[in-house]
């Protein structure tokens, strides 16, 4: 799918740029819907650590997809915690990004989860790509295992750690589990799917 588009057909298809973090779900929803004329490319998960660079590597990614050719261009990052900067980036080119304030977000449903932000405000989100990458993206760059204080310091505020699933799997049920201990925090399991992702891809034309 993705950097396999001849030139002769970028004009049909729609190239998406989404965070890393979203790719296997994002091929899930292209697969399931057949969704072919979807060109995807993704930009590195870990900037999820640090929202204040996502700005301008979209930007670069839009104006690289500008110069080959695509004229229909779709941002798969919600607004990721950049206060707003990508949405400028979007109106600077034109272009539309996936609604809504984060991944956990629009996974759970953008409706649903504004109507239960006062039950949520103190829980930590978990989806299946944190569940499996918690250690990667959370304990080792904060250093949570060599420095435990900064867990009461980064996280005491929370009371319970949500895991949102995307797809079930009990190895990832574990992982999440294990991450909720190791912060200290209750545990709570929905199955949400793909949410409102799914109308958002499917609805490209």
């Amino acid at each position: 799918m993705a950097n396999e588009t001849k030139k002769s057909d970028r004009s049909e298809n729609i190239r998406v740029i989404a965070c890393g973090a979203l790719a296997r779900e994002i091929l899930a929803v292209c697969d399931a819907n057949r969704l072919d004329h979807i060109d995807l490319v993704c930009l590195p998960a870990i900037l999820h650590n640090h929202p204040e660079k996502i700005p301008d590597a979209v930007d670069q990614a839009i104006c690289e997809a500008q110069s080959l050719g695509f004229q229909k261009i779709f941002i798969a990052y919600a607004d990721c915690g950049t206060g707003g900067l990508l949405d400028r980036i979007c109106a600077k080119h034109g272009v539309e990004r996936i609604a809504g304030p984060h991944c956990y977000s629009f996974f759970w449903g953008n409706n649903s989860f504004a109507e239960r932000h006062e039950d949520d405000i103190h829980s930590f989100f978990l989806t299946d790509f944190l569940a499996r990458q918690f250690r990667a993206f959370m304990i080792d760059p904060l250093k949570l295992d060599k420095h435990p204080e900064l867990i009461e310091m980064m996280f005491g505020n929370y009371k319970k750690l949500v895991y949102l699933v995307q797809e079930p799997d009990p190895q990832l049920d574990a992982r999440a589990e294990d991450a909720a201990r190791f912060l200290g925090l209750e545990y709570e399991r929905r199955e949400t799917g793909y949410g409102d992702l799914v109308p958002a891809l499917r609805d490209l034309k």
